[in-house]
């Protein structure tokens, strides 16, 4: 076509199609004009070989200083930025131009390929099933997922079977642990109904920060009989090189993808409650190993099977709940029933949970707290475990260490604070204790927070009286019902009455 250059496709193109072809119906296939192809079989040369080389249009800006002063800088400090080196120029030579960044940049990287150090290679391997299973934690913040309408700091674990992808995935609440990794691993064996030969995890770097020497090896021993019981093999990737763990480090990045691209067709990142977001987690996971189902199908054949049942995927620490009404564990105060005070409980630590324990009899399970990130201690408060104390000191509200922690819903606060503000302190304490009260012995908690709600919206404050007689009759005014049994001996006269005739 006019005005564009030919190029050598088309020339042996042309110069092929001529052999069977007039030189007019060659240059038409070829896509060429007729003059051109008179030129062109005249002087069989390519057009490539025919060019000479463009030398330069302009003075080159790095010709003195680049000899001279960068590749001595790159000499010196290999691993230097080439950002790094232009500001350092600049700084040389402030009449450089901010318009040469490009240009030095693209030279450093030509005189790092003919010069530079080596660099690590990759080496690919071949996967063999059953062979190898990996585990590693990847934060999940940047989702902005919400639970009931607060944000969810959390962790996933991923498992995944180098050979078919298989994969399984667990909301973690707190940071890395063995606990985490212990309840992660084994609810993917379980569910894949097989282990393989080798577990490979990461250096376990969080788990064993600010823990001491006897710790870590305790952790480290922990970890190895974890993998014992399934007969695994553990192995560990090098700290700080990710990419020997690139089995599932890439995956990672997948799996977020796809949560965020279901976030996004969902509409809105609140779930009602954690349960639901984990449902949400594993119903994407599933989707994502139903694509590989043959090859899992043909992996989990050749697993080794599970031993009988499962090991502890917890740790275990003896408290001695205090005159406050709780203990305190990993920065964190918990409460319990007052008549516990003084003994000693052994808690289990999970992820998500503390099971709570006197001698071998459970006590209660309670929802696991964290402590704060600068490092302040936190509370978990059960309001059930204290309002009988509580109400026999009600001016103790007032300046309650966990006091907003008391409060089971968020209109309890509103209406403590309410009261505050238009009565005394001392009345605002009391009727705010009595309404927890009421809460816990007629069992609405749900239905009065929904009731003072609609008070405090109205700008009215709570009665507790009017409160009482809403919410079931007082127990001290129910009446009391006497029942008289029956007297034996009157059901003694009618058998006597109607005796029994012999069924023949």
């Amino acid at each position: 076509m006019p005005g564009r250059h030919i190029t050598d496709h088309q020339m042996r193109l042309f110069m092929a199609l001529r052999r069977d072809h007039r030189i007019e119906a060659a240059a038409a296939k070829a896509s060429i004009s007729r003059a051109t192809a008179y030129r062109i079989a005249k002087s069989p040369q390519l057009p490539s070989q025919g060019k000479t080389p463009r030398g330069r249009r302009r003075p080159d800006p790095l010709g003195d200083i680049f000899e001279a002063e960068v590749v001595p800088l790159l000499q010196a400090a290999p691993g230097i930025r080439p950002v790094a080196v232009f500001e350092e120029m600049l700084r040389r030579h402030p009449d450089l131009g901010e318009g040469v960044r490009r240009t030095l940049e693209r030279r450093i990287r030509a005189w790092r390929a003919v010069n530079g150090a080596e660099q690590d290679v990759i080496f690919r391997q071949v996967h063999e099933p059953g062979r190898l299973g990996l585990s590693d934690f990847t934060s999940m913040n940047g989702l902005e997922v919400r639970i009931a309408g607060q944000p969810l700091d959390h962790l996933l674990y991923h498992f995944r079977l180098a050979y078919s992808g298989f994969e399984h995935a667990h909301v973690v609440l707190g940071g890395e642990s063995f606990v985490a990794l212990a309840e992660g691993l084994q609810n993917a064996l379980w569910f894949l109904g097989g282990a393989p030969l080798y577990h490979r995890s990461d250096s376990l770097s969080a788990a064993f920060r600010n823990l001491d020497a006897d710790a870590r090896e305790d952790l480290t021993r922990r970890y190895a009989d974890l993998c014992s019981h399934y007969q695994m093999t553990p192995t560990r990737n090098n700290k700080g090189l990710a990419h020997e763990n690139g089995a599932i480090e890439s995956p990672h990045g997948h799996l977020k993808k796809a949560i965020h691209d279901a976030l996004l067709l969902r509409g809105i990142r609140d779930f009602d409650d954690l349960d639901a977001y984990r449902g949400f987690i594993d119903e994407i996971v599933s989707r994502r190993n139903a694509r590989h189902g043959k090859r899992i199908d043909a992996e989990r054949a050749v697993l080794q099977p599970l031993p009988g049942m499962r090991t502890s995927d917890f740790e275990e620490v003896v408290v001695r709940v205090s005159r406050c009404g709780g203990f305190t564990l990993r920065k964190v105060f918990y409460t319990v029933p007052s008549r516990l005070i003084g003994h000693r409980l052994r808690v289990r630590l999970y992820d998500d949970r503390l099971d709570v324990f006197i001698g071998a009899t459970p006590l209660m399970t309670l929802p696991r707290g964290r402590a704060h990130v600068g490092g302040k201690h936190d509370q978990v408060v059960d309001y059930r475990h204290v309002i009988h104390s509580l109400r026999k000191k009600p001016m103790a509200l007032l300046q309650l260490v966990y006091r907003d922690k008391l409060f089971p819903r968020q209109e309890y606060r509103r209406a403590f604070e309410a009261l505050v503000d238009q009565l005394s302190e001392k009345q605002a304490c009391k009727i705010t204790v009595e309404l927890l009260a009421l809460a816990h012995d007629r069992g609405c908690e749900r239905e009065l927070a929904e009731r003072l709600g609609a008070l405090l919206d109205a700008g009215q404050l709570p009665d507790i009286v009017a409160l009482r007689t809403a919410f079931a009759p007082d127990p001290a005014r129910l009446p009391s019902v006497s029942v008289r049994l029956a007297s034996l001996q009157g059901y003694e006269a009618l058998i006597e009455a109607h005796p029994l005739e012999d069924v023949a």
